[in-house]
């Protein structure tokens, strides 16, 4: 299936508002996402560098969801490079506000920013990304914004059992992300499942 331009800029798109999203989470400062999480944990308890942890945790949840019918594609990659590299840039400029409220609006903040990137990048239907992917796998039976929150929240367990790190925004994540996208995609008017 070829992918058309204008699918190409939504998902190029969705991609840098995830990105901004990611970044405004991290900035916070009051815990990262539960896919984060576990990379971090199993970084920690191997004392392998996260880039190759996160490199084979995203081959791991994309071989599993690829198990039921949930294949990667082009989205797949720009995904992991666009948000990586958003992130990236956005962090060298950004610094944790002062303040415990500060940092609590910002995190707030950074939901509807994630689900709008999240649920634009998906509605192109080039592919998701490893978290993503592995929630999808599971839609049905377990509907999205519910298998979001397993995902998530499993990999804050394994991630925080390994000896990572967890707090509110974690805690967040695991809550209300999946609603959230859930909502932003109906808004949106896309569809987030995948082929």
């Amino acid at each position: 299936m070829t992918t058309s331009p204008r699918r190409l800029v939504q998902l190029v798109v969705g991609c840098v508002v995830l990105g901004v999203g990611v970044s405004m989470l991290l900035t916070a400062d009051l815990g990262s996402d539960g896919y984060s999480t576990l990379v971090n944990g199993i970084a920690l308890s191997t004392g392998t560098g996260f880039l190759l942890c996160n490199t084979l945790v995203s081959l791991a949840f994309l071989a599993l969801a690829a198990t039921r019918r949930v294949l990667p594609g082009v989205g797949t990659v720009v995904q992991v490079v666009v948000v990586g590299v958003t992130v990236d840039l956005l962090l060298r400029v950004l610094e944790p506000p002062d303040g415990l409220a500060w940092r609590a609006v910002l995190l707030v903040a950074a939901f509807p920013v994630l689900a709008a990137g999240i649920a634009a990048y998906l509605g192109s239907h080039t592919g998701a990304g490893p978290a993503e992917a592995a929630a999808l796998a599971w839609d049905p039976p377990l509907p999205f914004r519910w298998s979001y929150s397993a995902v998530q929240g499993g990999g804050a367990l394994v991630g925080w059992l390994l000896g990572a790190t967890v707090g509110v925004g974690t805690i967040a994540v695991i809550v209300a992300l999946g609603p959230c996208v859930d909502l932003a995609s109906r808004a949106l008017r896309v569809d987030v499942h995948q082929g």
